[in-house]
């Protein structure tokens, strides 16, 4: 009788330490192993054919992983004058980008954080519109007069913090962030413009750019595919012409604004979900030379002598 119990305790010990130790191990690695035997043959051979009947099951966890993809928008486009110009919004089916991305786990577990970075080549520009009771166009002034509508080459650079909520085959995304841009080269249109003004820069425009940009939508995840959607707002800080090429003392500022519509085919450089095969394999490894250490650390048992005893 009393061999029989040192033999269940000694049992249940084993027993509980294994529980531990897996508990331990899919704690930290995020995964749920099922081994089906405890004792393991020494060779290596023996054991890579253990390691590839070991049964595994994998938890739904996002991993910290990366993207490329390409992106194609349309832009409303506008300017904030100051003074006011009374202006429709200019529709500009040029917006193409090449982007970044990449995903990480907030204090080490909170997989909704990431940041994504690209270079894009877009349009924007303004279009003034007549007053309909007196007929009468807003006017620039300057070198600028006569000019009802202008469209300008951009080249940017947006860097933004990328939020996630991935659910299904899907995800809600929200962007903010800021760019920087360089007016590449701009086409005038109106009535009495100079050739200059018309088809290029001049020495008051300012061509630098920069601002914030913001925005939000959701994507269709099909691994290692995603199709993103999104609406983007951009108000840049830089504006269009010096403040004092009207008068010294009467300062303009034309600050362009977009409102973007785009969509989005990216691919993913990384797993997106659970552990490669191979990481599977190394820590099916590490179980099972905590299991057999467990297993060479037992004494064994006797029953006749202790019977005798």
């Amino acid at each position: 009788m009393r061999t029989f119990l040192i033999k269940a305790l000694l049992a249940a010990a084993l027993s509980l330490l294994s529980l531990l130790a897996s508990a331990q191990a899919r704690t930290a690695r995020d995964t749920v192993r099922t081994v089906t035997e405890f004792r393991l043959p020494s060779d290596s051979d023996s054991l890579a054919v253990y390691l590839d009947t070991v049964e595994v099951k994998k938890k739904i966890v996002i991993n910290d992983y990366s993207m490329i993809g390409i992106q194609y928008g349309m832009n409303l486009s506008q300017v904030m004058w100051n003074p006011s110009m009374r202006q429709k919004s200019v529709f500009l089916p040029y917006n193409f980008g090449i982007f970044y991305t990449r995903y990480g786990k907030m204090f080490g577990y909170m997989p909704y954080f990431g940041f994504q970075a690209g270079i894009v080549y877009t349009k924007e520009g303004y279009s003034f519109k007549q007053d309909r009771d007196t007929e009468i166009w807003p006017d620039l002034g300057g070198p600028y007069t006569g000019v009802r509508q202008a469209v300008m080459d951009v080249l940017e650079v947006p860097v933004l913090a990328h939020m996630h909520v991935d659910f299904w085959k899907m995800k809600l995304i929200a962007n903010i962030g800021f760019f920087v841009g360089y007016r590449l080269n701009i086409e005038r249109k109106g009535e009495g413009v100079s050739p200059e003004v018309a088809s290029g820069f001049v020495d008051t425009d300012k061509r630098l750019d920069y601002g914030i940009k913001g925005g939000g939508g959701f994507a269709f995840i099909f691994d290692p595919v995603e199709i993103h959607f999104t609406a983007m707002y951009k108000y840049s800080m830089g504006t269009l012409h010096q403040p004092d090429y009207y008068s010294n003392y009467y300062y303009r500022y034309s600050y362009p604004s977009n409102i973007i519509f785009s969509v989005g085919l990216h691919f993913q450089l990384t797993k997106r979900m659970g552990s490669t095969r191979h990481q599977l394999r190394r820590e099916a490894k590490e179980q099972a030379g905590l299991i057999r250490s467990l297993d060479e650390n037992m004494p064994e048992m006797d029953g006749t002598k202790t019977e005798q005893q």
